[in-house]
């Protein structure tokens, strides 16, 4: 579908690889770091036992494979859907941002849980700051709804058979069916990083999205 004429996604490659290794870094550095802490393991009964940074290959993988498809659908969701802008002020975002950050103190011996919070609330008061317009796009806000639906049956394996095992020690222990609240918000903020780099980019380089 990378190839198909109407969105095009081929010729976004150069600055979607770029995105990938600028938003990827910080959370392999934090995922190595919580495996090495023991905030979660990978069940050695469903990976190949290769090992980079402390973590399986096929969890540096994801955060290639996950950008390359999840940003796909963000961009034949706009080629389909009108834009709308939200009249939401940028302060709202950078406030909440503000809030999630010092909700995260009520949460410090919970590893995840807490630094979980740290990157949701640094998205949200970065993105108010940097990436304005894009939070304020009504298809940013649906790109997220819509990934809940992969989200939901991905995470719904990797936690039930389980590939991902977390320690009781790092999360609040509140889940949907097997999934870990907190996925939730990794899920939100780990797209929406990648998203806003990736356009941060295309308007840099004057690159044109459709």
């Amino acid at each position: 579908m990378s190839f198909e004429q109407k969105v095009r996604y081929y010729r976004k490659f150069p600055r979607l690889l770029l995105s990938i290794l600028i938003a990827a870094a910080p959370y392999i550095i934090w995922d190595s770091y919580a495996a090495i802490r023991n905030d979660w393991m990978f069940n050695k009964k469903y990976i190949l036992g290769i090992g980079v940074f402390s973590l399986p290959i096929e969890e540096i993988l994801f955060f290639i494979t996950v950008p390359f498809s999840s940003i796909f659908i963000y961009e034949s969701l706009r080629f389909y859907i009108p834009e709308k802008t939200l009249k939401l002020n940028s302060m709202v975002y950078f406030a909440a941002g503000i809030a999630v950050v010092l909700i995260s103190f009520v949460f410090l011996g919970r590893y995840y849980t807490f630094t979980v919070l740290i990157f949701t609330g640094a998205f949200l008061m970065i993105s108010s700051v940097f990436f304005v317009d894009i939070i304020k796009s009504g298809i940013f806000w649906i790109f997220n709804g819509v990934m809940l639906i992969p989200f939901l049956i991905f995470n719904y394996i990797l936690t039930s058979l389980p590939v991902v095992i977390y320690s009781r020690k790092a999360v609040i222990g509140v889940r949907f069916l097997t999934i870990p609240a907190e996925d939730f918000l990794y899920s939100f903020s780990l797209l929406s990083f990648y998203l806003s780099v990736y356009l941060f980019l295309g308007k840099r380089w004057h690159v044109k999205i459709k």
